[in-house]
This record gives structure tokens, C-alpha cells and sequence, in this order.
């Protein structure tokens, strides 16, 4: 049953929200001490946080000319106050998804760095509260002094309850957990591979993309090269053409195993097939002293935190010292601003693992976003026009 909201909470929501509208710092300044930066008013018909209404109000960017100075400090004292960089109004649009339809550079600017420091403050939480609540409790002062930061503890029942919501959304959408995954029925359609939820697995509008990946990454022949996830095969096709000595394919779908013999991957000199997912296999290729000159990643149904293990754990064992990592870069791809977060946040944690980062802007076909080739799947993956392409290297 849901909370009842006072004409007192109301109205201050209403007092707020109209001061981030008419960038009046004075007022918000004082409006904050009471309320919240991410307050809404339940009696607008559009469901508008302070953020959005600073945002809006600036209108669109023309010949140049971005909204004014308090405008922007106006967007810095709602993010100081724990306005959330990726909330959505009743129109899909996110602070930073406004921004960039107006035009507004500069605050967009300021929404992407909020969304960084967020996702990073995100991820520290998670690693305190993976090492027991005694360390949380001990770094008690380090997550004070960040507004709308909550810590709670769960009880068995409330996990229980928790475990099964998510088994239930992961038999709705497999593509939400490797292992169900792993375990669908995969459908290959034209250019298009489906999982057995229609989520598209693979489309051939990547070819170009592949095909630029294994550019980057073997700039000549005769190197050792593996990749993670088969798929369609587009880029280990690619990477036949630049004649490895040895190109390793790791794939854990069986049914991807069965194409890759109908389509003679096992039979071919250099080409050594693992099946299994790399969790398991590459520790064995560390055991055996493998070193690669390439590495490329691109798996589906994993997280951030698998790449994170992937790159930080196994292909600093695995690359050679003057080798080069790429992967597929479509973290958040399905909304400009999170994309613009998670490549940047992507950019750092590869750094910390000890990784410099090349990107090359390559523009995604004319015409994709709400064109026909999403027809059957579940939903688009891509709709931004631009693809950033990774090549990592050791940091000298």
C-alpha cells in the first residue's frame, strides 16, 4: 500500500521544483535544507524530478549559444545534493538524455561526470559490502559523507524472497544470467542470432566493427590471437584473414559448438576450439604458460563485473608484453548518456588494472535505430550512431 504524501511534502516538492525550473540558487539553496534534490510532484501529470526542470527549462541550445551561468550552477548544486544523474521522467528520458536532445553540452558534461563518480562510488560500495559488514562498518565515514547513499541489512526471509523474484525474471529473459543462457535454445535467422527469449545475440550490421577490431588488434600475420564468444563467427572470420599462427576460440553454447563443426572451425590448422566458459578454461591457459599477442572479448549474459574479472584477472597473465586487448564496447549502448558513463567508467577501471586506452569513433550504420532489422527481437540493443572502439594496451 503505498505511503500517503502530506500537503506539506507537496507543496515543498512543488516549491523545489519551481526553484531548479527558474534557476533561482537563493531559494534552492534554502528549499534543499528542508527537501530533496530528487523529489517529484504526484499531482503533475508528468513525472519531472528538480534536475529535469532545470534542464528543460534551459530550452534548446541555437547557433551555438548554451544556456548561462546559473543554469549550470544551478544543474551542480541538484548533483551536489544527490540528484540521480540516470532517473527517468514519465517520457523515458533521463537528466543527460534531455540535455543532449537540447543541445546543452556543458550541463550534458556535467551529467556524464556525475554519472562516473556514481557508477564508481557504486562499485566501492559493492566491494565494502562484499567483505563482511565489520569493513563496512569501519569505512562508515568514507560513505557518510556521500548524500543519498543508504546502507541497510538483509534478512534470509527478505533474500529468499529476492532470489525468487530473480529466478522468475531470469526464466522470463535468460539473457539476464550466463548460465541460463547457456542453456537456451539459440535460433540463427539471416543476420540475426537469437537466445530463446528473442533477445538479439548478434547482428550482421557488426560486421564492419568486427572487422575494424581485428584491424587493431593484429597488425600483422603470424600472431597468436584468441577470442572469447564465437557467436556468428563475424570476428573470428576477420580475424582469419590477417593469418594467425594460432587463433584460439573460447565458446560455451553447445549449440555454437555444432555450427562451428558444420562450419569446419575444428578441422582448420591453426583454429583450437575450447569449449566451456572462460571462468573455466582460461585458468588451465595460465596453468599451460600461454601468452597471446591479441586478446578480444565480446560474450553475452555477463556483466560489467565478469569483463572486470576478465581483464584485471586473466589477460594481464595472458597478453604478451607488447600484445593487444579489445573488446566489444556496448555498455549501456541503448541510451547516448549511459553510454557516455559506462565508456568512461570502463576507461578508469582499465587503467587501475593497468591498461591505457585508444578509442576510435566509428560510425554505426545510417538508419539502424527504429529500422527493421530489430523486427522478432525482444529488444534494440544499439541506438546510438556512434560505436567507440577499444584498444588497450600496458600502461608504459
Amino acid at each position: 500500500m503505498a505511503a500517503q504524501v502530506s500537503e506539506e511534502d507537496v507543496l515543498l516538492a512543488k516549491r523545489i521544483i519551481s526553484a531548479a525550473e527558474r534557476h533561482d540558487l537563493p531559494a534552492l539553496k534554502v528549499l534543499l535544507k528542508e527537501g530533496s534534490a530528487n523529489v517529484q510532484d504526484p499531482t503533475a501529470t508528468a513525472a519531472t524530478s528538480p534536475l529535469h526542470a532545470a534542464i528543460l527549462s534551459c530550452g534548446e541550445a541555437k547557433d551555438g549559444k548554451e544556456a548561462d551561468g546559473d543554469a549550470v550552477q544551478t544543474v551542480d548544486l541538484l548533483l551536489q545534493n544527490g540528484a540521480i544523474w540516470n532517473d527517468l521522467n514519465k517520457e523515458d528520458e533521463t537528466p543527460g538524455c534531455v540535455a543532449h536532445r537540447l543541445g546543452q553540452k556543458k550541463i550534458y558534461e556535467k551529467i556524464v561526470e556525475a554519472g562516473v563518480r556514481a557508477e564508481l562510488l557504486f562499485a566501492k560500495m559493492q566491494a565494502l559490502g562484499l567483505s563482511g559488514d565489520d569493513d563496512v562498518e569501519d569505512d562508515d565515514e568514507i560513505l557518510e559523507e556521500q548524500p543519498a547513499v543508504k546502507k541497510q541489512k538483509v534478512d534470509k526471509e527478505t533474500v529468499q524472497v529476492v532470489q525468487e523474484a530473480v529466478d522468475e525474471e531470469i526464466l522470463d529473459d535468460v539473457s539476464k544470467d550466463n548460465l541460463a543462457y547457456l542453456k537456451s535454445e539459440l535460433r540463427y535467422r539471416g543476420h540475426i542470432l537469437f537466445d530463446e527469449s528473442d533477445n538479439a545475440v548478434m547482428m550482421d550490421w557488426e560486421t564492419e566493427i568486427m572487422q575494424r577490431h581485428a584491424q587493431t588488434l593484429i597488425p600483422k600475420p603470424g600472431l597468436k590471437v584468441m577470442n572469447v564468444g564465437h557467436g556468428m563467427g563475424i570476428v573470428d572470420t576477420a580475424i582469419q584473414t590477417h593469418e594467425p599462427a594460432q587463433h584460439h576460440i573460447i565458446e560455451g553454447h553447445p549449440q555454437v559448438h555444432q555450427r562451428l563443426r558444420e562450419q569446419g572451425w575444428y578441422d582448420k590448422p591453426n583454429v583450437i576450439i575450447h569449449e566451456g566458459r572462460w571462468q573455466d578454461v582460461l585458468p588451465k591457459l595460465v596453468e599451460q604458460g600461454v601468452v597471446l599477442d591479441a586478446i578480444y572479448y565480446d560474450t553475452f549474459a555477463e556483466d560489467y563485473d565478469a569483463f572486470k574479472e576478465f581483464s584485471s584477472e586473466y589477460v594481464i597473465q595472458l597478453l604478451a608484453p607488447e600484445g593487444r586487448f579489445g573488446w566489444y564496447n556496448g555498455l549501456g549502448a541503448d541510451r547516448q548518456i549511459c553510454y557516455d558513463v559506462y565508456t568512461k567508467v570502463s576507461e578508469i577501471d582499465l587503467h587501475e588494472a593497468g591498461f591505457d586506452t585508444e578509442w576510435e569513433d566509428i560510425k554505426v550504420p545510417t538508419g539502424l535505430h527504429g529500422s527493421k532489422q530489430w523486427e522478432g527481437t525482444r529488444r534494440p540493443y544499439w541506438t546510438i550512431d556512434v560505436y567507440k572502439l577499444p584498444v588497450n594496451t600496458f600502461v608504459r
